[in-house]
Order: C-alpha cells, then sequence, then structure tokens
C-alpha cells in the first residue's frame, strides 16, 4: 500500500504575525489536511517570536481575523487549513482596552477638577 502523506496534494498558505514594529509573513507550501497548529510549527515564527508570545498552548490563533477558538470556527489544532488561507498569531495584549480607557477617564476627570 502506498504512503499516503507522501501522495497528499500540497497546498499554498501563509502564517503571519504583527510584531510592534511591523509585520512578519511566512508562505509555505504544507500537505492538504495540515492544521493552523502544524503551520505555525513549519512557519518557524513561534521560536523566531517567542519573546512576544506566550509559552505553552496558550497560543492565539485565527485565520483572516476570525479567531480559531472553538466556537464559530475549530481550535488551532483541529482546524484543516484551505488552499491560501493564512494564519494569524496574535500576540498578548499589553494592556486591556477596557482598563486603558478608565484611567484615561479617571485622568480626564482629574484633570477637569484641576481646572
Amino acid at each position: 500500500m502506498a504512503n499516503t502523506v507522501a501522495t497528499q496534494p500540497m497546498i499554498a498558505v501563509e502564517v503571519a504575525i504583527a510584531l510592534p514594529e511591523r509585520q512578519q509573513i511566512v508562505e509555505l507550501e504544507v500537505r492538504q489536511g495540515c492544521t493552523a497548529l502544524e503551520a505555525v510549527a513549519a512557519s518557524g515564527l513561534r521560536e523566531k517570536y517567542r519573546d512576544y508570545l506566550p509559552e505553552g498552548d496558550d497560543l492565539a490563533l485565527g485565520i483572516f481575523s476570525r479567531p480559531l477558538d472553538g466556537i464559530i470556527l475549530p481550535l488551532p489544532d483541529a482546524y484543516v487549513l484551505a488552499e491560501h488561507d493564512r494564519v494569524e498569531i496574535y500576540r498578548p495584549l499589553e494592556n486591556d482596552p477596557k482598563q486603558a480607557r478608565m484611567e484615561r477617564a479617571a485622568k480626564a476627570r482629574r484633570q477637569q477638577k484641576r481646572k
């Protein structure tokens, strides 16, 4: 019996990460049936930018700005890539947007009281 992995067609995908100063995109050819998590591993971006990303399995991924959260789309280890998919690696937020908004509002109130 022939090796089915060797006979599977290849598809073109991209893996991207947005860094504070720029975006890095790696174009890959992966076997059909490859998951988003496997593509990230193949890209080498997680190792290259490990200082920006959480350790372990807490890597947040998405496909074209849609999170792989297991609700609308499958989780990264279950999402099977399609031709020309772009896997996006999401960095953790440095500041919680809600908290930052509350801090700005509090600062504005303090400045108005001084006037």
